[in-house]
This record gives structure tokens, C-alpha cells and sequence, in this order.
């Protein structure tokens, strides 16, 4: 999937307050997201980002 910072994406689980949509901050061999909710970060290997990821909702 080709997404970028700033990228709107979702996620195959929601987030704890029920939010399924992240948004890319920080790229490199880590991914950075912010839920679109609540504005709770997370931060997981690149690895593990493009096996949670669903779909790219807008660039």
C-alpha cells in the first residue's frame, strides 16, 4: 500500500475510544500514528504497521 506522512489510514481494529482512522506522523524504520479521535500516539515497527493496515482512507 503506498502511503505517506500526513496519510489518513485505517487500521484492522479500532482503537480503544472506538476510532478506526490514524493518521501517519512520523515515518523511518518505525510508524508514528495519530488516532483521529482522540489524538492518542502510537508507535510500532513498519513491520507490524503494514500487517495491521486495512486500507488508505486519503493521502
Amino acid at each position: 500500500m503506498d502511503y505517506q506522512l500526513n496519510t489518513i489510514v485505517e487500521m484492522k481494529k479500532p482503537h480503544a475510544c472506538g476510532n478506526n482512522s490514524w493518521k501517519v506522523v512520523r515515518m523511518g524504520a518505525d510508524i508514528k500514528i495519530e488516532c483521529n479521535s482522540c489524538h492518542r500516539i502510537v508507535m510500532m515497527t513498519r513491520h507490524d504497521f503494514e500487517k495491521h493496515l486495512n486500507k488508505v482512507i486519503k493521502d
